[in-house]
Parts: structure tokens; sequence; C-alpha cells
């Protein structure tokens, strides 16, 4: 999942629902695994399957019109429980962008660090996203890390969006918090001399 970020530009996967809930996203009864892998096989598993296991027609993720790296979510994204198995599922699916424009707190910070970037928009940029999406599945979305915007290829019109300055650094450089330290070593080694009572 540790992938340099820097500009994305793809196709995308619209799911125009509000308060999209991490139970949604990664139900409860997947919780008891530990490690990361597999999660995206069960990425809205509720939605993408029914009780016997086969995928249910009309839901975005069984639509082969519809594909790339890019989830564009409805407003308050990530509501609900702190698990970071949601993150993990998304990561594991493939996505590595989700637009929306409002994200639950915990969950972005939850998708930063599993190197998803999340990126809030207008509402009203939102809305000619998922327009330009319904008008042509094949239209794509530029997101550009280093100068914090995303671009609508479609229409042309970008926003810039907010990410905290030391994520930024990690998600372009493929570092996670360990990876930041050991990277930093010798500076906290030198600091820790210098500072010795």
């Amino acid at each position: 999942m540790k992938q340099k970020f820097d500009i994305i530009t793809s196709t995308c996967v619209p799911l125009p629902l509000e308060n999209v809930d991490t139970d949604q996203i990664i139900p409860a009864r997947f919780l008891k695994a530990t490690d990361k892998s597999g999660f995206g096989d069960n990425l809205f598993r509720d939605w993408r399957y029914d009780k016997e296991g086969n995928p249910i027609k009309g839901f975005v993720l069984n639509d082969p019109t519809y594909s790339g790296c890019i989830l564009v979510a409805g407003k308050n994204f990530g509501s609900g429980s702190s698990r970071e198995h949601a993150a993990w599922a998304i990561a594991g699916y493939g996505f590595r962008v989700v637009i929306s424009s409002f994200f639950a707190d915990i969950h972005k910070n939850n998708e930063l660090n599993n190197f998803v970037l999340p990126v809030v928009v207008s509402e009203k940029f939102l809305a000619e996203l998922f327009d330009s999406i319904k008008a042509n599945a094949k239209m794509e979305v530029k997101v550009d890390l280093p100068n914090q915007t995303v671009t609508n290829l479609a229409t042309g019109k970008s926003e810039k969006f907010e990410i905290n300055g030391y994520k930024k650094y990690c998600l372009m450089n493929a570092l996670d918090d360990i990876d930041f330290l050991l990277e930093n070593k010798d500076k906290i080694e030198a600091w820790e001399q210098k500072n010795q009572a």
C-alpha cells in the first residue's frame, strides 16, 4: 500500500450517497482480522453482495461502466465508529483518492495513515463531479498533491484542497509514521544528546 503520491489522473467511481458510515464501508463481522490483506474484497460488502454472496446488480462496484482509483463520495463520508479497517478496505480495493465535501475526522486521518488521500471539495464542485461522471463514465479527474489542486478534466474547473504538511510529506515520500521517525533518527539522537539533563 505504500506508494509515493504525486499527481494522479484517473476515471472515477461515483458513490453519491451521504452519511456513508464505517460499518457500511466494512461491516463489523470482518473486524477480527489484524492483517490488512484481503479487506478490499469486502469493501461495501453488504451493498456489493447478497446473503448468498452473489453480486448485487446495480451497485456501482459491480458495474463495469465505472473504474479507476478515485472514489467520489457524498457528504459526511466515514462517519460512525473509528475502525481503521474501513481505510484498509478502501486502500485494499485499490482506491488512492476519495473525494467528498466532508469527511469524519478520524476516518480522514485513517485514510491518510493508509496512503489514501482524502480530498475535501465544495458541495458545488462535488455536485459538478457527479454530473460529469454521469454524463461520461470515462471522464477523468486530476489530483495534484504537490499543488494541492483537484481538477475536473471534463469541465476544466479546479479547486484547492487542504492537507496537513506532515501528512503531505509522508504521502509524497511513501512514509508511514515509523518510517518518518527512522528517517529522522540522527536528528532525534542529536537533539537528545544536546538536551540531556
